[in-house]
């Protein structure tokens, strides 16, 4: 089982932030812990068929992609979501079952890493090259706050398929 804390090291804002998103990714990376290949690729939701863990896995790494590279330093988008349409905007959910869990899991902790190194070098109050949906642009803050509860919330969902998949919870 992957180490993981949210007690911060010291109390300051950034840190506090940071130390629980760090908390939610390490927590999905240990969700996955022990599932087999096929188990990893299996969609026990009949009507959820992109649902599985190495989906979520794959979708939590390009969520932290698109907010982080796209939207607060206004690079291009890369990877899978390049070709999100209304018919399929989840491509980097249904693209994961080609791709060994563990290695999903890699380029999470790879991208993870780099931006870290991204927040570390900007102001919380930074605001994003690129605006939100209602046209206003969110500072670093916030998209920190974002990926803290959007990674909590797909954390929910690997618990609920950990347990349909092999009875496992509480991990």
């Amino acid at each position: 089982m992957t180490e993981r804390t949210d007690t911060p090291p010291s109390w300051d804002e950034r840190t506090q932030l940071t130390t629980f998103l760090d908390y939610a990714r390490a927590t999905a990376r240990a969700k996955c812990g022990g599932l087999s290949a096929e188990d990893a690729r299996r969609a026990p939701l009949p009507d959820s068929p992109l649902m599985t863990a190495c989906g979520l896995i794959s979708h939590l790494r390009w969520v932290e992609h698109y907010w982080l590279d796209v939207v607060l330093l206004g690079r291009p988008l890369e990877g899978p979501l390049v070709d999100a349409t209304d018919d399929d905007p989840d491509p980097e959910m249904r693209t994961a079952a080609d791709v060994p869990l563990p290695q999903l899991l890699d380029e999470y902790e790879e991208q993870s890493a780099r931006l870290r190194r991204v927040v570390a070098e900007h102001d919380l109050d930074t605001p994003a090259a690129q605006p939100h949906s209602d046209g206003r642009h969110p500072d670093l803050r916030w998209i920190l706050l974002h990926l803290i509860e959007e990674t909590s919330r797909h954390n929910g969902h690997l618990d609920i398929l950990r347990e349909l998949l092999d009875g496992r919870t509480g991990r």
